[in-house]
Order: structure tokens, then C-alpha cells, then sequence
């Protein structure tokens, strides 16, 4: 439609090529604005590992769409920085033990979900401790 108004073929090919010359340009951008949001992601205290996760997922799948190419290890480096102190001895033994050369992604998240799950247990039973113990000072 905007090619439409144009009077000869050379008139046509400039629009075109204008157009696809800033539609490359917009693709560029994103692409950087969305680098940009990964390298700033940060996980919050109270954030699940799967909502991270996802959040790292969504950023690039959608550099990988704009032809923006993201290695695996990258993104398992951000996330083992990124996620809160509240699983730094995870990220710890996945550092040091874990041969994250040879990890993926999945695996990774799969290490954080079961930390997560257990720290989730251990404050149930200290809640419940708790619980106990000012029932039976109440008696």
C-alpha cells in the first residue's frame, strides 16, 4: 500500500529498500533493547525459580526470532548470576561440582526447582516448630 502512490519502478525500489533498511534498523534496536533487559534481569526474593526462568526464556526466544544468535552457556551463566542469595549455596555446588560444560539449561533450572523445593519444606517445619512451641507455652 505505500508502494501504491509511487509513479515508476525506481521510485518503488527506493520505498522498498528504505523500508527494509529501517526495518533492519528496528530489528537491530530490539534486538539490543532485549540484550539489554537480559544482562539487567535480576531474580526477586520472593520470585519463584520457575517465574525467572520463564522470564529468561521469553527474552531469548525472542533475540532468537529477530536471528539473534544466544548460546545455551550464556544463558546458564546469567541465570546462576541473576537468581537471589537465597540459593547461593546451590549455585555454589553447581559452580564448583556440577560441570556446567556439559549442563543445560533444563538441568540447571531442574537443580534450582528442587533447592527450591526443599528450602520450602524446611520453612514449613520451622513454621510448624514454631507453632508448637508457642501452643505448649500457652498450656
Amino acid at each position: 500500500m505505500q508502494v501504491v502512490s509511487k509513479d515508476t519502478a525506481a521510485e518503488v525500489w527506493t520505498a522498498l529498500r528504505s523500508m527494509h533498511v529501517g526495518a533492519n534498523r528496528m530489528k537491530v534496536v530490539k534486538v539490543q533493547t532485549l540484550r539489554w533487559q537480559l544482562e539487567n534481569l535480576c531474580m526477586g526474593e520472593e520470585e519463584s525459580v520457575d517465574d525467572f526462568s520463564s522470564k529468561i526464556t521469553l527474552l531469548v526466544g525472542e533475540m532468537q526470532a529477530l536471528g539473534e544468535k544466544v548460546e545455551e552457556k550464556y544463558v546458564i551463566k546469567k541465570l546462576l548470576r541473576a537468581v537471589s542469595d537465597k540459593f547461593i549455596n546451590i549455585v555454589t555446588t553447581i559452580e564448583f561440582f556440577g560441570s556446567m560444560n556439559t549442563m543445560t539449561k533444563e538441568e540447571i533450572i531442574g537443580s534450582l526447582k528442587a533447592y527450591e523445593e526443599k528450602l520450602k519444606l524446611r520453612r514449613a517445619r520451622t513454621n510448624e516448630q514454631l507453632l508448637l512451641a508457642r501452643g505448649q507455652g500457652l498450656s
